[in-house]
């Protein structure tokens, strides 16, 4: 296994997934309305020449950099990671989350069923935080005051601009191009061609919508804890101890051993989700 992780270049195919990603999202962009969220979105398909294959490709290209990302961090935890200084480490560290919202605002920019179900938790969550709660909503999301205004601005810029600064010294050691990794490009246009980006309208009578796939773990655990202690607390416990891996051979191993356990506990509290 770690003799695969080593072999894949699993950041730079994560950056390819990025390129197209952001390519599809100017070209959505442009015609993209955040006073309606669901029309605009829905429309895209109609207004924009294979307007249905740019919201696909964006989409797809996302979701396969987050995944590539996680797997690069897979990759860090086995142990495969060059050693950074701890300030560089931590900044790294610090585009994870960023990167995560990037996609999350994503679902909720779409404006369905489950964009709106994902904005409202979020929401909850922020206010939750105590002090700078309000003001961390203001800053992030602010849908109840201000609509897709604040999501918008943030998806397309301002967490993008935050997420290269914290990323820039470890991107600045990459040289990728999209010739370089052809097959995953094709892939990536053919899966687009494919199979349309899912958009779920709001359906009478249903009460529980499932958020983001990647949301769900959170999602379940707050049926059972506070939100601050849940959408927190919760997954500062995963970030936090991966500081550690940088400090020391023995602090390294703990860090990983404890991100290993939040993993396995996430993926049970998603699987629990998913079945109901």
């Amino acid at each position: 296994m770690k003799r695969f992780l080593l072999d894949i270049k699993w950041g730079a195919e994560s950056l390819i997934a990025l390129y197209l990603s952001i390519l599809s999202g100017v070209v959505l962009s442009l015609q993209y309305d955040e006073s309606h969220p669901f029309y605009s979105a829905t429309s895209l398909d109609l207004l924009i020449p294979f307007g249905q294959f740019w919201r696909s490709l964006h989409f797809y290209s996302s979701q396969i950099f987050f995944l590539l990302s996680a797997v690069h961090l897979v990759a860090v935890l086995a142990g495969s990671a060059d050693r950074l200084s701890l300030k560089k480490w931590i900044w790294l560290m610090a585009s994870l989350p960023v990167s995560l919202l990037l996609l999350f605002t994503g679902y909720v920019l779409r404006g369905d069923a489950t964009g709106e179900s994902a904005g409202l938790i979020a929401e909850n969550i922020c206010l939750s935080v105590p002090v700078i709660g309000a003001t961390l909503n203001s800053l992030l999301f602010a849908i109840s005051e201000e609509g897709m205004k604040r999501v918008y601005a943030n998806h397309v810029i301002g967490l993008g601009v935050v997420w290269g600064i914290f990323a820039w010294d470890h991107l600045r050691r990459y040289r990728v191009s999209l010739a370089g990794h052809g097959l995953l490009v094709a892939g990536i246009i053919a899966l687009s061609f494919l199979a349309n980006a899912p958009m779920e309208p709001t359906r009478m009578g249903v009460f529980h919508i499932n958020g983001p796939w990647f949301f769900l773990g959170l999602q379940e655990l707050l049926r059972y804890a506070p939100p601050f202690w849940a959408g927190v607390v919760f997954p500062l416990l995963f970030l936090a101890p991966l500081a550690f891996l940088q400090v020391n051979q023995e602090g390294g191993r703990r860090a990983r051993l404890f991100a290993a356990c939040w993993l396995l506990v996430y993926a049970a509290l998603t699987l629990v989700a998913l079945g109901r």
